[in-house]
């Protein structure tokens, strides 16, 4: 497509969809076009379409006025983004009044546009439509089985935020459609663009492969962890320190050091050394990513000490080197 045009982007709307999957994503291209005018570039072309036009309710109960696709049956299409819904597994398997007819439609305009998209479950559209046979996908952590499960050709991604395999991407649950966002813009016009609607939206511009859903403060509150909230704040804030044991944690939360040990293992599953071995490894991997610091320095900001520590931790959680990681996802 010449930059000269500009690149229209089609947001599909479709009952009980999560209105968040679509306006996350229609945000981050509709503040691209900002940078875009001050830099003289053509502005994404954005619009929201359903199957047959007019309104279209939201699992949310939000009404979205809509146009047909038909309308841009004869007109060149960029980008297609399908949101997803809370209620994938229902819209799936009940007759073929959205799933079907979408699907057919997908696979039709796959052949047709630059780049197909889904956010969240909306991966469950471009795999019935086959976009996916053989190919690597993200969807929402909890629905991942699922999605292996009906169509076992795919080869799901639970630990992504996102997944490019060829003109066709996949994001993780709801917000993750920001990164996705993001990331399709840089593909287009540059890490500056990109870069500029992370700060307009006052989001971390993320990277594809090897970055987990879950962060582990996330995770942890998803655990009946109440309890240990401020403790694990405090523990992303001091993870330099060295001294991060059973007995510093302890006294921390207020607790002996026996009852902290079995109490914190009940509550959030892992012991306490993992969860600091984990959150450092959080904090090295976005300092690789984003950072010019040398391997042993960031070492030694994360806690691990030495080089040879967080080296260690890396090949063991994560089946890389530091070195190799930096390679592979640093700008």
């Amino acid at each position: 497509m010449s930059i000269g045009r500009p690149r229209t982007v089609l947001f599909v709307a479709f009952p009980e969809m999560g209105l968040l999957d679509l306006t996350g994503p229609q945000t981050s291209f509709w503040a691209a076009g900002l940078r875009l005018r001050q830099l003289g570039l053509p502005c994404y072309d954005c619009h929201t379409v359903s199957l047959h036009g007019g309104l279209v309710r939201t699992v949310e109960g939000v009404e979205l006025q809509t146009r047909p696709v038909a309308d841009f049956a004869r007109k060149q299409v960029d980008t297609i983004v399908v949101p997803g819904s809370p209620h994938i597994a229902h819209l799936i398997a009940s007759g073929d009044s959205v799933a079907a007819p979408l699907a057919k439609w997908l696979g039709r305009m796959a052949k047709k546009v630059r780049r197909v998209s889904s956010v969240c479950t909306g991966a469950f559209f471009l795999a019935r439509a086959g976009l996916l046979e053989n190919k690597r996908a993200a969807t929402h952590w909890a629905m991942c089985d699922l999605l292996q499960r009906c169509f076992p050709a795919l080869n799901v991604d639970a630990d992504a935020i996102f997944v490019r395999e060829g003109n066709v991407w996949t994001s993780a649950g709801v917000t993750a459609g920001i990164d996705l966002a993001l990331a399709m813009i840089e593909d287009d016009y540059g890490r500056d663009v990109s870069l500029f609607v992370a700060r307009e939206l006052v989001v971390f511009l993320k990277r594809s492969g090897g970055q987990s859903q879950h962060s582990p403060l996330l995770q942890a509150q998803t655990e009946d962890s109440a309890l240990f909230d401020d403790l694990h704040a405090w523990i992303a804030a001091n993870l330099k320190r060295v001294d991060l044991n059973v007995d510093t944690l302890a006294a921390k939360a207020h607790m002996s050091p026996r009852n902290f040990s079995r109490v914190y293992k009940q509550k959030i599953g892992r012991t306490p050394a993992k969860s600091v071995e984990i959150m450092r490894l959080e904090k090295a991997r976005r300092m690789l990513e984003d950072s010019d610091l040398n391997i042993d320095q960031i070492a030694r900001e994360c806690g691990f000490g030495d080089e040879e520590h967080m080296r260690a931790t890396f090949q063991r959680n994560l089946n890389v080197s530091p070195r190799d990681y930096r390679k592979r996802f640093s700008r």
